[in-house]
């Protein structure tokens, strides 16, 4: 099924139907396989039929608002009355609907009362964000806790369609869902403001945002970067590089501003040169991880942010024949379940990311049945030393090979 169509939850592996809501806009009966439910739409709604024998076809927000040239925001306000819409947009898309024939979808509220119990989860638009180990943690806390509260997860991918059309108000509007959980989030996802004054429940989860007061649950990146950064130096390394993220990302700038407080600390003679941004990819840290080395070939310690990262560096150095850790320390952060299994083992960061995503879907439940102030929620993190991490040489120099 393409993006937007899963729906996984726990619990039987009995067939299912579809839940009330999705079934009065044309979704059919539901099958579970383990722990994933598929949603099926009928073929009422691929043919564009609104009703049991039916031929009209249904006129959506998003018609409303083209015909109406405003966004989908707009639209939904109108419906609930928001008087942030003045009178004359508000009267003008008013009977503009009443033309067009709109009709909410209020049937589903109707039939199950004041909640869906269904939660939407947000995925960034990566084409492997499925089978990520990061998104998989984050999202089995999530879905175990929701099944433990009695609500299914709907699952949605923020790809450029989905945020044109303004899907993730859409979805609220419809009655599709009653709240949603937002990972892999960056400063860069503007459309994420509509949920800034608390009127669609939503979670940032292990990320959060300074420009808009949105409710979070994050892994406290802080103390993970300050252990890991103490422990380098506690075993004499003062040429540290990092292999960063993308600066866009708030718990990413967390880890960059430690590192170089940390090191300004010591006095080391070191300056950005030494921060290297890449893809959270074993080929992005063995990118990033080649482009340190031509920088700085005495480097005697890499940091990735994050443990994919610091696989690609493990593979290019082994590569390269520099032994790690005798010649070069390598640290990741995640500690997910290959860190252990890799060689050498890896010494990383321990992010409790199931903790985190049931911990963020029971706050986001929380809200939707009432509950008023605001949520930022951090998890402690602890350092994982294994086997790729060493007291510096500091008899000899590091002969690195010449890179291309």
């Amino acid at each position: 099924m393409g993006p937007g169509q899963l729906d996984t939850t726990t619990g039987s592996t009995e067939p299912a139907d579809a839940p009330a809501d999705l079934q009065a806009d044309g979704y059919g009966d539901a099958s579970r396989h383990g722990k994933h439910l598929t949603v099926r739409r009928s073929p009422a709604i691929v043919a564009g039929r609104t009703d049991r024998g039916a031929s009209r076809k249904s006129v959506s927000l998003r018609d409303v608002a083209k015909m109406a040239k405003v966004s989908v925001a707009t639209v939904s306000m109108v419906l609930n009355d928001n008087p942030r819409i003045s009178r004359a947009t508000h009267l003008r898309v008013q009977r503009l609907m009443d033309r067009m024939g709109y009709q909410p979808n209020r049937l589903a509220q109707s039939l199950s009362g004041r909640y869906t119990q269904v939660l939407a989860v947000l995925l960034p638009a990566l084409r492997h964000a499925f089978a990520d180990a990061y998104f998989g943690e984050l999202i089995s806390g999530i879905c175990d806790r929701a099944g433990k509260l009695g609500y299914k997860i709907m699952i949605e991918q923020a790809k450029p369609e989905f945020i044109r059309e303004q899907k993730h108000v859409e979805i609220f509007e419809r009655r599709y869902i009653d709240g949603i959980l937002c990972l892999g989030t960056n400063d860069r996802n503007h459309y994420l403001e509509v949920f800034k004054d608390g009127r669609y429940p939503a979670m940032i989860v292990d990320n959060y945002f300074n420009q808009w007061k949105l409710d979070n649950a994050v892994c406290d990146y802080r103390s993970g970067a300050e252990q890991v950064m103490n422990y380098l130096m506690q075993l004499g390394h003062r040429k540290i590089a990092l292999l960063a993220a993308a600066p866009e990302i708030s718990t990413a700038r967390d880890v960059r501003e430690i590192y170089l407080q940390k090191l300004a600390g010591v006095n080391a003679p070191l300056d950005e040169s030494w921060i290297e941004d890449g893809e959270f990819t074993e080929e992005g840290g063995a990118e990033a991880t080649k482009l340190i080395l031509r920088k700085h070939p005495d480097v005697t310690a890499i940091f990735a942010t994050n443990d994919k990262m610091a696989v690609g560096a493990l593979h290019l150095l082994s590569r390269l024949g520099i032994d790690v850790p005798r010649d070069i320390s390598v640290v990741g952060f995640d500690d997910l379940q290959h860190a252990a299994f890799v060689v050498p083992s890896l010494t990383t960061v321990h992010l409790p990311l199931y903790q985190v995503g049931s911990l963020a879907c029971e706050r986001l439940i929380e809200k939707i049945r009432g509950r008023m102030e605001p949520v930022g929620e951090t998890l402690s993190t602890h350092l994982v030393v294994r086997d790729s991490t060493a007291m510096v040489r500091i008899e000899e120099k590091l002969n690195v090979p010449q890179m291309d």
